[in-house]
């Protein structure tokens, strides 16, 4: 396993991180595994050398805090592992049950603490951008938090570049604790980061961590999956054209190269200079062992332009442009994979 540096910070965080949104209970979404089947998956990443793991208040509604603090208890030592989660998405039908409010970052942050049965989260994330409470109420907590112990580091996600950077003019303004982690989606089918948030990021000495590598399933050749097939997102943000061309891409770099197009998707991810760490929502120890593969996996130019042809530029994703995506065209094939599908066709 390899270990880097969360940006400017002091933190060593695990190149792989363990993510966690499919632990829980089933009956928040047909996909996510019980307690007994998380646990292999939890120790085969600790086995390999992870030791950040990721997490959210939102994943089971609170159950995936549960049934994970009660996995990383028994298989690890606190002080060894790094230990993230997210607060802003609703936790009921009340008021002030989601936001980025005082109100509710305080509750949160009692909340998760509770059900993971830990004194304190290494990093506590925004899961998003709230548009509707003021910047410096937001920051202004999170800083408590901080100086109260609850928690080391503060970090956000998904987001617009110009939130991030209003989110940092507070910080400075006001000597409060900065974030030290971005956490946002990258993969083969979505770049769009790669052009302002990312280079930010680097500027402002800011570690980048990337969920969905694989474009929810999308990358790894199989569509019937149980999430593909019951998750209508990855339909929005993955169903058009250009994003099954690039999963055809994939498919074939990887018949290729003799391994899975998971790996091949995966090494490309590790591959970009700023990504710190990638997170990797494994279902089964073995397909954990694909994105440790990928750590070692480097790609030719034929390769890197027959994987990145495809890609035109489209929306943002994030939570306000769910079904606006724009219809995308791929660029015809080149080099050696040129010559595969003319033989094919």
């Amino acid at each position: 396993m390899e270990y880097v540096r969360l940006g400017q910070s002091g933190l060593k965080v695990s190149r792989l991180c363990l993510g966690t949104m499919n632990m829980g209970t089933p009956q928040w979404k047909p996909w996510i595994f019980d307690e007994a089947q998380s646990e292999p998956i939890v120790r085969h990443a600790l086995e390999a050398g992870v030791n950040f793991i990721d997490l959210a208040d939102f994943y089971s509604t609170g159950v995936g805090e549960e049934v994970v603090g009660r996995i990383l208890k028994r298989l690890a030592r606190r002080e060894e592992i790094v230990v993230t989660t997210k607060v802003g998405y609703d936790m009921g039908a009340y008021q002030n049950a989601g936001g980025h409010s005082r109100k509710h970052v305080m509750d949160g942050i009692d909340g998760s603490l509770k059900r993971l049965d830990m004194d304190y989260v290494d990093i506590f994330m925004l899961h998003f951008f709230d548009v509707n409470t003021p910047v410096e109420e937001t920051m202004g907590a999170l800083n408590d938090i901080v100086r109260a112990g609850k928690a080391r580091y503060v970090g956000v996600s998904t987001m617009y570049t110009w939130q991030l950077a209003k989110i940092m003019q507070v910080c400075d303004r006001n000597g409060w604790a900065k974030p030290i982690n971005m956490q946002l989606q990258l993969n083969l089918a979505y770049r769009e980061e790669e052009r302002e948030m990312m280079p930010y990021c680097f500027d402002q000495g800011i570690g980048v961590s990337v969920f969905s590598p694989l474009a929810r399933g999308l990358l790894t050749s199989d569509p019937n999956s149980t999430r593909n097939q019951t998750d209508f997102f990855t339909a929005q943000m993955y169903g058009d054209k250009a994003s099954l061309e690039i999963a055809a891409s994939v498919a074939r770099v990887a018949k290729r190269r003799g391994v899975s197009p998971a790996q091949i998707a995966q090494a490309w991810v590790l591959n970009q200079p700023s990504v710190s760490s990638m997170l990797v929502g494994a279902d089964t120890p073995a397909q954990f062992d694909s994105a440790l593969a990928a750590l070692e996996t480097k790609l030719d130019a034929d390769e890197l332009y027959e994987l990145e042809r495809n890609y035109t530029p489209c929306d943002l994703i994030n939570d306000y442009t769910a079904g606006k995506r724009i219809a995308r065209e791929a660029r015809p094939a080149q080099g050696v994979f040129a010559d595969t599908l003319e033989k094919a066709a």
